[in-house]
């Protein structure tokens, strides 16, 4: 990331510094992809990740992964991780998201309550080469065409858009002053405007009200039920489990150690809540058999619910790959890279210990969260949406790195963005063999798979 002396730098300077990097790696180098003769097999890249893991939820993961070869880009961060690192790449270091894909955008409500776009997850987030990010995205637009029909010139195409959107972003940033690319944000009104009118308008005016709806209230409703008088988390094993005595009490312990990670304000508000339940959650694709829970809180009565996610941070899959970073503790990392890379971060964002030396980050389970139906998006349209991610990677990347050399880096031809097009395609077809690999394993009984759950 930026330096303090690279930041006293003149303009022009840092644009010398970007330039100069095209002699570590040329932008049309970005194209390649042909794999190692000892690139590890992908499927024991995954149960190596898995070791430490929940044993019982990994049937869970791979069950999920082996739905679809986006499916399994989703849950192959480590995979692809070890994939860019064997490649040469330009040094222009950014706080990366580490797991830049598709699902990983969508909509989640400001501390001012206002809907943005932008950044979702981070809990591969660690510094490193800008590239990263934007050859992982522009490899799930590429997969996620493909899946959905499309030719491959038109995969090309709207993983190119990614890119280019992504491009133009950092040159436009890079003309900008410091406070107005930190005040940068994407908001959801702005969104419309994009999306060409017809049914999808209607579907995005549809997913954005949706939304909207996706309050702590509203999971007040599907997440509990009433026993005894009082309020509890539902019981749907294994995705929703309870907790045990040592861990609820565990839980209550360390609800006071994540307190304390939080700014003054936000801990006077959260002491107007009460501990009310907790249980096992099972969450996403790449995450699932890390540990994970929900707590219930209520404030001024039953009625006015908070709902906290504590997730479990180990190692980011790009952090073996890279020297050594800012953050000793796991939780702190994924906290600190949120609040740099989102436009405006959750108020009850923090991180603490927990048993057995283990890192948990916490935050809101739902707060006006939504992401896209990629399945259910024309070509035109997610092509429009890869650029609307591109957009919001470069946003997210100017807050950290040096924008004014990766803008001078990028150039103002295509060259970059035809490279990293040609290079997505590639990585899909890669991709696909991994994902027949890891359902090749299922099908002999080598991994157990749980599909469907």
């Amino acid at each position: 990331m930026t330096t303090p002396e690279a930041r006293a730098t003149t303009p022009e300077a840092r644009a010398r510094v970007g330039k100069a990097a095209r002699k570590r790696a040329s932008r049309s180098s970005h194209g390649a992809w042909i794999p190692s003769a000892d690139r590890p097999d992908p499927v024991a890249v995954l149960e190596r990740q898995g070791a430490d893991r929940v044993q019982e939820l990994l049937p869970i993961r791979y069950g999920r992964m082996a739905a679809s070869p986006f499916a399994f880009l989703r849950g192959a961060a480590a995979v692809m991780a070890g994939d860019l690192a064997a490649q040469r790449h330009s040094g222009l270091t950014v706080q990366l998201c580490g797991d830049a894909h598709l699902m990983n955008f969508g909509l989640f409500a400001s501390p001012e309550r206002a809907l943005l776009f932008d950044l979702n997850d981070f809990d591969e987030t660690y510094p490193g080469p800008f590239e990263w990010d934007v050859k992982r995205l522009a490899a799930s637009v590429a997969v996620a065409a493909r899946e959905n029909g499309t030719a491959e010139s038109g995969a090309h195409d709207a993983a190119r858009d990614a890119v280019a959107a992504y491009r133009t972003g950092i040159r436009r940033l890079a003309g900008l002053g410091e406070l107005a690319v930190w005040y940068e944000r994407i908001d959801a009104h702005d969104l419309l405007p994009l999306v060409r009118p017809g049914a999808s308008r209607d579907r995005v005016a549809a997913r954005l009200d949706r939304a909207r709806k996706r309050t702590s209230l509203q999971a007040l409703g599907k997440l509990t039920e009433v026993v005894d008088g009082e309020r509890r988390i539902v019981h749907d094993p294994p995705l929703l489990e309870p907790v045990g005595a040592p861990d609820m009490a565990a839980l209550r312990k360390i609800f006071g150690d994540y307190r304390s990670t939080l700014a003054e304000e936000r801990r006077l508000l959260l002491d107007r809540y009460r501990f009310v339940d907790a249980a096992r959650k099972v969450v996403g694709v790449g995450s699932v058999g890390t540990r994970c829970f929900i707590v219930l809180l209520a404030g001024r009565d039953a009625g006015d619910p908070l709902f906290l996610q504590i997730k479990e941070a180990v190692r980011s899959v790009v952090e073996d790959h890279l020297p050594t970073g800012p953050y000793v503790h796991p939780g702190h990392r994924v906290v600190a890279g949120q609040r740099l890379l989102q436009a405006a971060s959750d108020i009850f964002l923090g991180w603490m210990t927990g048993p057995q030396g283990r890192a948990f980050y916490w935050r809101q389970l739902r707060d006006m969260k939504g992401s896209a139906d990629l399945a259910a998006m024309s070509a035109a349209d997610l092509r429009a949406y890869a650029g609307l991610c591109g957009t919001a990677l470069a946003r997210a990347h100017a807050r950290s790195g040096d924008r004014i050399a990766i803008a001078a880096y990028l150039g103002g031809s295509d060259t970059f963005d035809r490279a990293v097009a040609d290079f997505a395609l590639r990585y899909a077809a890669q991709n696909t063999r991994d994902h027949a690999a890891l359902t090749a394993a299922i099908g002999s009984g080598v991994i157990g798979a749980a599909p469907g759950v």
